[in-house]
């Protein structure tokens, strides 16, 4: 039986390095398809026949600019071939994307989140899905996968946030998320493991080469290649580590760094404990500490950009409790980086999300909290670089995650429609 099925194994392994090059290119010609993939010409010929006539990919032909000669073939997907909903949840709103199998976005809104049950919260995520198909005059059974992210705590295995900074411990299981009719997978990932999977697997070498074009390169002992962390700074802090090692393998994780310890017994967090990085950098922690409010006030669920701007202003003009609370947040952000390295190794450091507006007011405290690991005093400090743009990363992780399970599927689907024809 196992004979008999590694041809078909083997098929779609080979045209999962087609779609996986056509989705990192763009459109490619046969041997470019051939260069990307390091597959014989013969088998590219054929798995590209097998896919346009599956409806998977489609072929275009530029004639050239001379008008001589033949026309330039090339391949790409097949717009319609399905499509993908992402779903971003954020403290205040939810974004709802409709992107193409070619991952063209096709349209995107966005609604503010109103404090509600949970069963509530589902049943409004549900509408507007209803109401992202009629804008778009789409049928159900055309999506193929809804992916999510927030910020928390997600079930390893499960679309459930276990834990996160809008519903606290009450958890939200989205596997019902979708009524009769959708035929769609749900999956849910942490925002910050899709900024950490955008950055480690950027499109092309052009996006890492230009985050890294402005590193020190004297700063530090340089990491594997690939290997990264993602810091994103806001009303909550999270994080995403990729590491690359030297077998070739590659893991992406999202620990949960904003709610390790780093006072016993200090200021109290939106989850419920005491002394938590996010408790001393978080957006409500810094306004606690620059107006000196006790440090077992119960934390703000929400706190207005425009609070924290003041607060900055007042810091860069030199008041001493509004300096003192973002060099505070800077502490609590190296103390706890300066724990991860020492537990993995000195890797680039990548800061996002919209505390990145304050980042001078963060950086002499994240430095000095980071030379606290022997890692980083015997090689120097890893490279630091500000992201600002976190939404484009979450969203480009989104369609990296999405469109990796989608292509398994479709492939999955091609080759036992092809097994029943044969």
């Amino acid at each position: 039986m196992l004979a008999k099925s590694s041809p078909e194994l083997v098929r779609q392994q080979n045209s999962a390095l087609v779609l996986s090059g056509l989705r990192r290119h763009g459109r490619l010609a046969h041997t470019e398809i051939c260069e990307t993939t390091r597959l014989a010409s013969a088998t590219v010929s054929a798995i590209t026949a097998d896919l346009e006539r599956a409806g998977i990919i489609e072929r275009t032909e530029q004639q050239p600019i001379s008008g001589r000669g033949r026309p330039r073939v090339q391949f790409s997907q097949r717009r319609n071939c399905g499509y993908v909903i992402v779903i971003t949840i954020s403290s205040d709103i939810i974004q709802y994307s409709l992107v193409d199998y070619a991952g063209t976005l096709l349209d995107r809104f966005a609604e503010q989140r109103q404090e509600e049950t949970t069963g509530g919260f589902l049943r409004s995520m549900s509408a507007a899905l209803e109401r992202m198909l009629a804008r778009s005059r789409l049928d159900r059974d055309k999506v193929l996968l809804v992916s999510i992210s927030s910020k928390g705590l997600v079930h390893p295995n499960l679309p459930s946030l276990v834990w996160s900074p809008v519903f606290g411990a009450r958890s939200v299981d989205f596997s019902d998320l979708l009524g009769e009719g959708w035929g769609a997978q749900v999956v849910l990932s942490n925002e910050t493991l899709l900024v950490a999977t955008a950055l480690s697997q950027a499109k092309d070498g052009h996006a890492r080469g230009d985050l890294e074009s402005g590193l020190d390169k004297d700063q530090g002992a340089r990491p594997r290649a690939g290997s990264l962390v993602a810091l994103s700074l806001g009303h909550s802090i999270g994080l995403g580590v990729s590491r690359m090692f030297d077998s070739g393998a590659s893991e992406i994780v999202a620990p949960n760094f904003g709610h390790m310890l780093h006072t016993p017994k200090g200021a109290l967090c939106r989850c419920g404990t005491s002394g938590c990085i996010e408790a001393y950098a978080g957006f409500y922690a810094i306004l606690r500490a620059a107006f000196e409010a006790p440090m077992d006030r119960i934390p703000a669920k929400f706190v207005p950009l425009s609070e924290i701007e003041k607060i900055a202003q007042q810091a860069r003009q030199g008041h001493r409790m509004a300096r003192l609370a973002f060099r505070q947040a800077g502490m609590a952000l190296g103390s706890g980086l300066s724990r991860l390295l020492s537990l993995y190794e000195s890797m680039p450091i990548f800061i996002t999300g919209p505390g990145t507006r304050y980042y001078e007011l963060l950086r002499e405290g994240l430095e000095e909290g980071l030379a606290q690991a022997l890692v980083v005093r015997l090689g120097g400090l890893p490279p630091l670089t500000v992201v600002p743009d976190e939404p484009a990363l979450v969203f480009e992780g989104h369609l990296i995650v999405a469109f990796s399970r989608v292509d398994q599927d479709v492939l999955q689907l091609a080759g036992r429609q092809r097994q029943v024809a044969s």
